[in-house]
């Protein structure tokens, strides 16, 4: 049973269909079902809610039935048994079939999960693996999900959103936000200039990024500094810039003031977003109310 929630946004039952490791911190999930016939995006970074199951169950409790009412009945349940839901941006949709890709973040892996994609940052030990990292992990065709997404393509939930006059993209992710930057980046049209820092734990999560755009992208690879490297960049010229930065919010904060209070950039053209904190668990950040 699929309920809608509050248009345009519904729950999707999906299910794995294949996996595929992109490099030794990421791995891409693919999912099909029936319910992605109703899902409709434009893509880019479009977020959404994904919902596994807790340890030691196979099917992720959510209470959809109860619509509107969802959520309070999602905190309510047990907490083992209720569904792990973490965020993440939508890396593609296809249809026929009907298939979307989400790329995951592997940390590290504890003993007795799979060993191929588990990883550590560069220069350090393994760090410690949370419930997406597991569960990614030993993802498996057939295994249960449930996803709140779009059913309206043009929806809130997509933030990049450059003004008409844009002649310059800017673009700043850190492993975290590299599936919707990459996404971004191969939106782009041609003709369009863009300049991007992307950051990943090892030299071997570097991507080929597929776009048509007139695009310098820049992978800064085991911790170098993005922004003294952003610091020190020298911008195409530009009259009408659009800034799209997310990753950790510390780091977010830190490369907004450096867009707007040392390059000029109107603080309305810099779209930015904290995908995560340092120190805080999803579940923390979002009693923080930040």
């Amino acid at each position: 049973m699929t309920t809608a929630v509050a248009a345009p946004f519904r729950f999707f039952s999906l299910q794995v269909v294949r996996t595929r490791r992109l490099g030794p911190s990421l791995a891409r999930v693919t999912f099909a079902g029936a319910d992605l016939a109703h899902f409709h995006s434009h893509g880019r970074d479009q977020s959404l809610s994904l919902f596994i199951p807790a340890e030691g169950h196979t099917e992720p409790a959510v209470p959809i039935e109860l619509g509107d009412g969802w959520w309070q009945g999602w905190r309510e349940l047990p907490d083992d048994v209720r569904a792990v839901m973490r965020s993440y941006t939508l890396r593609a949709l296809r249809r026929d079939p009907d298939e979307i890709d989400i790329d995951f973040v592997l940390h590290g892996v504890e003993p007795g999960a799979s060993p191929t994609l588990g990883s550590a940052r560069a220069g350090g030990p393994p760090s410690p693996a949370g419930p997406a990292s597991r569960w990614a992990s030993r993802a498996a065709a057939g295994d249960r999900v449930v996803l709140l997404g779009p059913a309206v393509a043009d929806n809130r939930a997509i933030r990049f959103r450059p003004p008409e006059d844009t002649d310059l993209v800017v673009v700043w992710g850190d492993e975290t936000a590299v599936p919707a930057a990459t996404a971004v980046l191969e939106s782009l049209p041609a003709g369009t200039r863009a300049r991007a820092w992307l950051e990943v734990p090892c030299a071997g999560d570097v991507q080929d990024v597929a776009t048509a755009a007139d695009a310098e992208i820049t992978w800064l690879v085991g911790g170098r500094d993005a922004t003294a490297e952003i610091r020190a960049a020298q911008l195409p010229s530009h009259t009408h810039p659009y800034a799209w930065i997310a990753g950790e919010s510390g780091r977010v904060r830190e490369l907004r003031r450096h867009l707007v209070g040392e390059r000029g950039i109107d603080r309305r053209r810099v779209t930015f977003v904290g995908y995560w904190r340092q120190g805080l668990t999803e579940e923390q950040l979002r009693e923080s109310g930040e």
